[in-house]
Formats: structure tokens, sequence, C-alpha cells
């Protein structure tokens, strides 16, 4: 999966998106540092300790850099950015049983526009999985020559004793 990239002065606004899911019971929002345990523990159960690692990392930046989605107190999605290195987004997901809602839109979008205003022009979406949603959402084209990039596991890669 290769990286991708974003032009960040050039996004889709998203507060209408963000106040049509609050409308149907869907609340997007920066996680709070009192949740990181909760928050965390979700990301794991849903999706690995891979992701659950990153997730932890977005709350110990400032501003925690980990949007959440809830619908009534409970947590159904998670994006984060600037986990895995500066100006990376990912990752990100959403509750089964809740995709297609435009609930991962809403928080992608809500991420970048965070980065956004943090000064930066561009960002990386690390590894992409879902390189058509990034390419129609928000017009992101691929990084050539990224692949495995980051994600490679350097746990069993041998290193050169140069």
């Amino acid at each position: 999966m290769p990286d991708m990239l974003v032009k960040l002065y050039d996004l889709p606004e998203v507060n209408s998106l963000v106040q049509r899911l609050k409308d149907q019971g869907l609340v997007i929002r920066t996680a709070r540092s009192y949740e990181k345990h909760d928050v965390v523990e979700w990301v794991q159960d849903s999706f690995g300790r891979r992701w659950a690692s990153e997730c932890d990392v977005a709350f110990s930046n400032h501003p925690v850099s980990c949007f959440i989605a809830t619908e009534a107190g409970k947590i159904i999605g998670f994006a984060c950015y600037e986990s895995t290195c500066k100006n990376f987004f990912g990752p990100t997901g959403v509750a089964k049983i809740k995709q297609g809602l435009g609930i991962g839109k809403a928080l992608f979008l809500s991420c970048l526009h965070a980065m956004a205003a943090q000064g930066y022009a561009y960002a990386i979406i690390g590894g992409a999985e879902s390189s058509d949603f990034y390419a129609k959402t928000v017009g992101a084209t691929k990084i050539e020559g990224s692949v495995p990039g980051i994600y490679c596991d350097r746990l069993t890669q041998k290193e050169d004793n140069k």
C-alpha cells in the first residue's frame, strides 16, 4: 500500500458534514486526554495492537491528535494524525456496522483541517489502504516508491553494518 500526498490548502469543508452527522446523533470531535485508555482499548479491540499503539501516541501530542466519532456515548470510529511520523495522517477506522454513513470522511477531513491549522501545506497518508477514497475525497495522489515505506517491519529487518 503506497503513501499518498494531500494538498491541505485546497480541502473540502467539513463543518456541514459534521453537523449532518450530529443531527443524526453522531458526534465527531477531538478526543480528550482523560479518554485515552477507553479510546486506545476500543481501537485495540476493533483494529489490533499496532493501530492501538499509534493511537496511544496521538494522546501525547498537544493538542491531542486523535478525533473520535461517538453515538450515545459509545465510540464508533477514530482517526489520528502525527502518530507514526510528523505530518502523517492515520490510522483511522470506523466500526463495521457504522460504515457508509460518512463518519470516516468526517474524521478524515477533521484531521486534515487540524493539520492545515497547524501550518502544514501538505500531508502524507501513510500506507493508504483506501487509495480510491482518498483520491476521490481530497485529490490525494500516490507517492511513487513509497512501498513498503515507514510501515515495513523494522523488527525483522536485518541491519546493515556499514
